[in-house]
């Protein structure tokens, strides 16, 4: 039996001891019993002993010493009338208290009791000597440590037997909830952050994540969550409430994988939109917390770091549409399918990116949408919400996405030493845009770009995701070689609205 938080079990009922009891009678004028074995010591009881006086006081009144020979009647306290205070006498007494009378408890001092400890009542007594005082403490002293050592053995032998546990004190105050806790960022950001779940017209689709963007019912959430519901299909949106509210596509950015969806009837709906963050200035190592439905767990919330800041990450949702391409941030909280559109946070609570991809073991070490990935190794990927946000502005204003350009085509392959540009464009186009920025800004066909402003460019994937974290219109310097030689140029970023 295992009993909470307590100690051996002790009987609510005090037992006498069982067995024959030695005749009360048998105790002599001057307190020596007759030895016998003895019985076993009773439990303590649950009550504080009480004795009633009882008229007379005879010999078999528990709350009176038995008389004496004389017909003398002791008193607690004192010996012998007569005795000579000055003797030293010594007192024989069983083990275990054998010579209670009945096997009760009623010659025992009462617990705690004040007054006359044996529990006496009556008039004032003649005067008589203290030469007893000593044996009489000698004989409340040996019968008070017989039954507590009994006792002892008692409850020693219990315990042998009990599983002792210890429970916590369930203080909600020793706990660390305040708002900047985990717990506290949570439980304020949870009814903001909905599960999405997009079915196209054909029956295909899945579920992801999105959150809160303004009191206008807009929600914020990636392209490849709701592409498959575009055209023709069906959105919902449930709250952390269990409220379910149908929605439709407001505009997607595919190259961004960026997306906004709107609540068709958000009428009574408490929309608390989360607060957006800076994600220009998050560091590694930044505390990260991540909400989302990973494979359709509502509500989950996962923590970590940031990892890495500015990882080239292209994408894809499997679909065979043109990948996503992002300078993402990188965090090690646990991302799995169905996170997808779910918010980044830090430990303030800011969003400060849109949880998007993850690389697994099970994906040949590629990147892309954690939608068609098997699940966590610590590797998630989360779109900046500084390039995010800029992003929904033009797709609520407009309905499209803008994209910043140089107005070049370079290869996607080539890793390692750079971005070259290609020697003949797709279809047999320019590779470099006649009277586009880069042409103004002097490029050429075949040469290798390097840096874009203070950023090493290792590949194609990596220049355009550099250049996306920007805004047309937006200044930056280029380095380039050509012929084995280093030049830089500065270029003003173009446009290019809606996506191919």
């Amino acid at each position: 039996m295992s009993t909470e938080n307590e100690g051996a079990a002790v009987p609510s009922e005090a037992k006498p001891p069982t067995g024959p009891q030695p005749d009360r009678a048998s105790a002599s004028a001057s307190g020596a019993q007759t030895p016998g074995a003895p019985p076993a010591a009773p439990p303590p009881p649950d009550f504080a002993p009480t004795v009633p006086p009882v008229p007379g006081g005879g010999f078999d009144d528990p709350g009176r010493m038995p008389p004496y020979h004389d017909g003398r009647v002791p008193q607690p306290g004192y010996g012998h009338p007569g005795d000579d205070p000055t003797a030293e006498r010594t007192t024989q007494f069983p083990a275990y208290a054998a010579g209670a009378g009945g096997g009760g408890w009623g010659q025992q001092p009462p617990y705690g009791g004040g007054g006359d400890p044996w529990g006496t009542t009556g008039s004032p007594v003649p005067k008589r000597r203290n030469g007893g005082l000593i044996a009489a403490v000698l004989v409340a002293a040996l019968v008070a440590g017989g039954i507590g050592g009994g006792i002892g053995f008692w409850a020693a032998g219990q315990a042998d037997s009990a599983s002792t546990t210890v429970s916590a004190s369930g203080d909600p105050g020793a706990l660390n909830r305040k708002p900047t806790s985990v717990s506290g960022i949570a439980q304020k950001a949870l009814p903001s952050v909905v599960t999405i779940e997009a079915q196209g017209a054909t029956g295909d689709g899945g579920t992801g994540t999105g959150f809160i963007y303004d009191k206008q019912g807009h929600i914020l959430t990636n392209n490849h969550v709701v592409a498959s519901a575009a055209d023709g299909g069906k959105l919902t949106a449930t709250f952390s409430n269990g409220k379910k509210y149908d929605a439709e596509v407001v505009g997607r950015a595919q190259g961004y994988d960026v997306a906004v969806i709107k609540l068709k009837n958000a009428s009574g709906v408490p929309l608390n939109p989360l607060p957006l963050g800076k994600s220009s200035n998050v560091q590694v190592g930044d505390a990260t917390i991540a909400i989302g439905a990973p494979f359709g767990l509502s509500g989950t919330v996962t923590t970590g770091i940031i990892s890495a800041k500015d990882r080239p990450v292209a994408s894809s949702d499997g679909g065979g549409s043109s990948a996503s391409y992002m300078s993402a941030l990188q965090t090690d909280a646990s991302i799995n399918p169905g996170n997808s559109g779910g918010p980044l946070m830090d430990a303030a609570g800011n969003v400060i990116g849109i949880n998007s991809a993850i690389q697994s073991a099970g994906n040949g070490g590629g990147m892309g949408s954690e939608s068609q990935q098997s699940g966590s190794i610590g590797l998630g990927f989360a779109i900046p919400i500084d390039q995010a946000a800029r992003v929904a502005q033009d797709l609520i204003r407009t309905g499209k996405p803008v994209y910043p350009q140089i107005g070049v085509q370079v290869g996607m392959r080539d890793t390692g030493n750079g971005a070259t540009i290609a020697r003949t464009g797709n279809n047999g186009s320019d590779a470099v845009t006649p009277n586009g920025p880069a042409d103004k800004a002097g490029l050429k066909p075949g040469d290798t770009i390097t840096k874009l402003d203070d950023t090493v460019v290792d590949s194609g994937p990596t220049l355009i995701s550099e250049i996306w974290q920007h805004k047309p219109g937006d200044q930056v310097t280029l380095t380039y070689k050509r012929g084995g030689k280093e030049h830089t140029a500065q270029v003003t970023l173009g446009q290019r609205t809606g996506d191919k």
